[in-house]
């Protein structure tokens, strides 16, 4: 098992602002959008910028972690502390964008999302 990467999310209240300065000014690739969430990659590097005013103005972090074994770290926290697992996400589950997740959540609202590709 081994933990591999920080994703951070990253929220803007007019999302061109984003795009410009990760895509044009730090030579980041469009990898995968929707009507809100606009994933950036640059080498081993991967950010998800999202589109939402109401977030940007008063946003709690949300990180996501990549690794290699989710299932052993989702053991790993379910036995060690099953009460910080996310409410919403407290079970592996894979996404339709070609991850299994699932998320810790702390009790200032600081949500850790560990992920994995399918």
């Amino acid at each position: 098992m081994a933990l591999k990467q920080i994703l951070p999310k990253v929220f803007y209240s007019d999302i061109n602002v984003g795009l410009k300065f990760f895509i044009d000014g730090m030579g980041f690739t469009l990898g995968y959008h929707d009507d809100s969430l606009y994933i950036v990659n640059r080498d081993d590097i991967t950010f998800l910028l999202v589109d939402s005013k109401e977030f940007a103005e008063g946003d709690r972090p949300e990180i996501r972690i990549a690794t290699d074994n989710i299932e052993a770290i989702y053991q790993e926290i379910k036995d060690r502390a099953p009460e910080i697992l996310h409410p919403n996400s407290k079970v592996v589950s894979h996404k339709p964008w070609g991850l299994k997740e699932f998320a810790t959540l702390d009790p200032t609202t600081v949500c850790i999302i560990f992920q994995q590709p399918v």
